[in-house]
């Protein structure tokens, strides 16, 4: 039976319609800084398509390979295939290609994979030993609300002028330690093909860091319209709540040293497994476990309206 919707949050989606644009505009303004430098951008959109292509095409490969999260059939977890089974059917979606578990007491959950056809949904032992069965659902609905919602799509091909940027910067490095650009600054214009250097040098670090704070806050938008999805899809907003709150509790018990065993698949997790104070909160894929709580709470109240 699929769920019934309780009606859009338009300041969310605002906000990530806001964020995008943002986005496209320092895209802009980075190919305006290449042309007023007379570099091709052509060369740079090709070198960073086929990375994120790379990424895209096998994101499930690459997050299964680097986590050591292993494939299980319904044979082995008969009861967390069933879990996604009905949630994914309620979502009126296809059930992801592949059903992973991460040997780890490390409590968390991820989910990647470039469409819902091609998805993968893993969890950890820690996470199915720490939540109850309600809890589980609410984890792996939201885990399917990023799929549905393709964001793994969105973030990896929003990065692309993060590659773009990242790959001159360090051209331009290695083209100044060596004299590859301005050649001798005493003869005719080298000077100021030096200075032009300089410039998008400069220019390029400041692009390749507003993107990074930019594509941060729309993955944490993503987070919430994630919850959202999870507290419609299961019906039960607190389950979800309840559930963040035992993980990040946890998370905080967890030695540094486990932490850092899992810390390359930290921003497809439900919950940041890396620690920090609050000050590091813009530059968090996560928004804060307290703020997700009390939309999630909004939630329920405006669920409890309805009724």
């Amino acid at each position: 039976m699929r769920r019934r919707s309780y009606g859009k949050d338009f300041q969310l989606t605002f906000r990530m319609v806001a964020t995008s644009f943002l986005l496209l505009l320092v895209y802009v303004a980075f190919g305006l800084l290449l042309l007023a430098a007379g570099i091709d951008p052509l060369f740079l959109l090709v070198i960073g398509v086929v990375m994120v292509a790379f990424q895209y095409f096998g994101s499930d490969k690459l997050v299964l390979m680097t986590t050591g999260a292993k494939v299980v059939t319904p044979e082995e977890e008969p009861e967390l295939h069933a879990m996604v089974d009905r949630l994914a059917a309620m979502a009126d979606m296809p059930k992801p290609k592949k059903i992973a578990l991460m040997d780890t007491h490390v409590p968390n959950a991820f989910a990647t994979g470039r469409n819902p056809k091609n998805a993968v949904i893993a969890v950890t032992r820690g996470l199915m030993t720490r939540l109850n069965t309600k809890e589980q659902e609410a984890v792996l609905a939201h885990e399917l609300s990023h799929i549905k919602n393709r964001d793994v799509m969105v973030l990896t091909w929003a990065g692309l002028i993060v590659i773009m940027a990242g790959f001159l910067m360090q051209m331009l490095f290695w083209m100044s330690l060596f004299g590859g650009i301005g050649g001798n600054r005493d003869r005719g214009g080298g000077g100021n093909a030096f200075m032009i250097m300089i410039a998008v040098y400069v220019g390029t670090i400041a692009i390749y860091w507003i993107s990074q704070l930019l594509i941060l806050t729309l993955s944490r938008y993503r987070e919430y319209a994630a919850d959202r999805g999870s507290a419609i899809l299961t019906g039960a907003p607190l389950q979800l709540a309840s559930a963040l709150s035992k993980i990040s509790d946890d998370m905080y018990r967890i030695p540094e040293k486990d932490l850092r065993q899992v810390e390359h698949a930290n921003a497809f997790f439900i919950v940041n497994a890396l620690k920090g104070g609050k000050g590091a909160s813009m530059l968090s894929s996560h928004p804060p476990v307290e703020k997700r709580i009390q939309k999630l709470r909004d939630i329920q109240r405006e669920m409890d309206r309805e009724f």
